[in-house]
């Protein structure tokens, strides 16, 4: 049975990088969230610029520029997220946005914020993938996060499921991301089943 959610290693690393026989990867449920999350403050924000450039007496035009543009590449992300089902990046508007909140006659260091959101906003939003290795498991968090196979009693794939049950009683059960790869359940599932059995669960 294949299931396009695994991608197993064919290249050799370079020198120093690790050897990962099977990549899973996960689906981020937390992407629609933070889009969700990133254009309520993209809008508000451009609310607020417009209102500024409209009241002051001291017109400041980056205000005016720093709204529209911004108005504009949040209707192109609805449009494409919405309309075509693609994903979305709000990184570069939250720049902008961060740079105009400097001209701000109050609250300035709004843009700080909002520049580190452009910043921290694709790792957030970024699939997880966790890495099968014949001595290891790593997820690819920040930081990584290293697990031995004697920490598992068992790594099971099944329908775009993957569980892995620790033998501290934690169990990790995730949905897949449907994209094309090059193995399938079956033989990923023995692969695990005999790792499993090479590095047995220590009895303390």
């Amino acid at each position: 049975m294949e299931n396009p959610a695994i991608g197993q290693a064919t290249q050799q690393p370079r020198s120093g990088e690790m050897i990962y026989q099977y990549v899973v990867t996960i689906q981020n449920r937390g992407a629609r969230l933070i889009d969700r999350f990133s254009f309520l403050l993209s809008g508000i924000s451009v609310i607020f610029f417009l209102y500024a450039y409209l009241t002051s007496t001291e017109r400041q035009y980056i205000q005016l520029a720093g709204g529209l543009i911004s108005a504009v590449l949040i209707a192109i992300n609805l449009f494409n997220q919405y309309r075509n089902g693609k994903k979305v990046q709000y990184k570069y508007i939250f720049l902008l946005i961060g740079l105009t909140w400097v001209s701000m006659p109050y609250y300035p260091w709004i843009s700080v914020l909002f520049i580190l959101l452009g910043l921290v906003e694709t790792q957030a939003k970024k699939d997880l993938e966790i890495g099968f290795a014949d001595d290891r498991i790593v997820f690819n968090t920040l930081p990584r996060k290293t697990y031995q196979w004697s920490d598992l009693n068992n790594v099971v794939l099944r329908g775009n499921l993957l569980t892995l049950d620790f033998t501290n009683n934690r169990l990790f059960q995730r949905e897949t991301v449907d994209e094309e790869g090059d193995a399938d359940e079956d033989e990923f599932n023995h692969y695990c089943e005999e790792q499993l059995r090479k590095y047995p669960v220590k009895i303390s």
